[in-house]
């Protein structure tokens, strides 16, 4: 039986979500897994003994990459594939193994400097940092000497071929997974508002505080619930005690329970200036919540012709706050909320995911003289 080994530097976070899921379900294939990374915030339970722990807290400390390297090795893995940006750094350093495995990553997102439009490749559009540059230099150093990069958006992909020149042949696309959920739409107009991601300012908690706080746009019993912590927490919560917000907009921090509060909900809202295809807009959709997000990266594809409704622009909060007054306006939201289940039913569950990963792990495994997956 083929061995697949998973590779995480980090605990928490879309990547490790994924990937707790993606194992979990090759599990329940009877598949050989194994992950390798710290323990996972979310869902550890689920990986059991086929989980090993593993701590490489820094791209720069190259004992501890050494080190997950050599345990990786001794597993013996036929595939191993990294999750997030750090992992496919250490990944890379297996290419000259002398049983060298099949090496994958899944690139999940760019650096938060990089902009819509220049990822895009609007021209005259402002281009990140020189640091940021060199971290994608990198990004697609690693990606040409891997056999396969996994983007879940088809935008991603675009991205990676025009402005890091990974060859076409190189990439792959699957798309992200999430729980099977039992739907719950809302039954009546949203009052119940939830935000789940990173304080920080490419999620956009700002611009959605600033949005709700344009008069006229919440309505009497709504209230947001933020869940997620960063840095812009203090500020946020400042901007949260401002009229008409003050006693309106509860502040949960990190949760591992994110998708019982989401069942809790009317309505998912994610403002972010740059996205990829978001986890936690797939959760919505598959608890069958109406979504206000920003038309960036792959989001429009995830939510598919009827869940785009609410979409906005980045960055634009009159948009944004136009959007909010529709949704809170609606009196039927439930029937977006039910069409989004149905498209996450049929696109993103665990099973779904595990299938396409193991059709991907099976046809580099013919190629490479691997037993078959």
């Amino acid at each position: 039986m083929t061995r697949i080994a998973y590779l995480l530097t980090q605990d928490r976070g879309g990547p490790v979500d994924l990937t707790v899921r993606l194992a979990a379900a090759l599990l329940a294939q009877n598949a050989d897994v194994r992950v390798f990374g710290p323990v996972p915030a979310r869902g550890a339970e689920s990986l059991g003994a086929h989980h090993e722990p593993i701590v490489v807290a820094d791209k720069e400390n190259l004992a501890a990459a050494a080190r997950a390297r050599r345990a990786v090795r001794e597993w013996e893995p036929d595939i191993v594939h990294a999750q997030d940006r750090r992992a496919g750094l250490v990944l890379a350093g297996l290419r000259r193994a002398r049983r060298r495995p099949i090496l994958l990553q899944t690139y999940h997102g760019v650096p938060d400097d990089v902009t819509e439009p220049w990822f895009r490749g609007v021209r005259g559009a402002a281009g990140p940092s020189a640091y940021t540059r060199a971290v994608l230099a990198g990004d697609a150093a690693v990606a040409r000497m891997l056999d396969r990069t996994i983007v879940p958006a088809e935008t991603m992909g675009q991205f990676l071929r025009r402005r890091l020149r990974v060859p076409a042949g190189r990439l792959a696309r699957i798309g992200n997974c999430v729980e099977p959920a039992e739907p719950s739409p809302p039954a009546g107009p949203v009052r119940q508002l939830i935000f789940v991601g990173l304080l920080v300012p490419r999620k956009g908690i700002l611009d959605l505080l600033a949005a709700l706080a344009v008069p006229g746009v919440l309505p009497a019993g709504a209230r947001l619930t933020v869940v997620g912590d960063g840095p812009q927490r203090t500020e946020a919560e400042r901007a949260a005690q401002a009229p008409p917000l003050r006693g309106r907009v509860a502040f949960l921090g990190f949760r591992p329970d994110v998708p019982t509060l989401l069942a809790n909900a009317d309505a998912l809202v994610l403002p972010s200036t740059m996205e990829q295809q978001p986890l936690v807009v797939a959760e919505a959709m598959a608890a069958g919540k109406p979504v206000v997000a920003t038309d960036t990266g792959g989001v429009a594809d995830l939510l598919g012709p009827d869940g785009c409704r609410y979409l906005v622009p980045p960055g634009n909060v009159s948009a944004l706050a136009e959007r909010l007054r529709a949704l809170f306006a609606d009196p039927a939201p439930g029937r977006i909320g039910a069409a989004l289940a149905a498209r996450a039913q049929e696109r993103h569950t665990p099973d779904a995911c595990a299938r396409r990963h193991l059709e991907l792990y099976a046809g580099l495994a013919a190629r490479s003289g691997v037993i078959s997956v």
